[in-house]
């Protein structure tokens, strides 16, 4: 029996050391705000009103109350933890009227359907 116990304590010190899995912890896909599609942008045309803007793409995630002609539509992946993919699309007015859009998108571009959610 002593010997068993003395085998056991010197084994760490002969280099052997059983490998142990590590855990990791689940980590989920995560979208956060307005996936604003070029078929949405496509509905867009100067001179439409506020509400006409709203439906066409919704309510904007953000409206600030110090510039209340900026509308912001933001989008944002999240793989396993990691940033994959950020958008982001302004809607200018000029009183009730429609100004301008800037952003990532813009008409032309080939972007019209949400990233696909894998399934395990």
């Amino acid at each position: 029996m002593k010997k068993l116990l003395v085998i056991t304590m010197l084994l760490p010190g002969c280099g052997y050391i059983p490998s142990v899995p590590t855990l990791q912890p689940h980590r989920i896909d995560i979208q956060q705000g307005n996936f604003v599609t070029q078929d949405m942008i496509a509905k867009l045309k100067p001179g439409m009103s506020r509400s006409q803007v709203r439906f066409a793409l919704g309510t904007p995630l953000i409206m600030d109350p110090f510039h209340a002609d900026r509308w912001d539509y933001v989008y944002m992946l999240h793989r396993k933890g990691e940033l994959a993919e950020q958008r982001r699309v302004t809607v200018l007015f000029k009183g009730d009227e429609l100004e301008r859009i800037e952003g990532d998108i813009v008409p032309g571009s080939n972007i019209t359907a949400p990233p696909a959610q894998e399934k395990k």
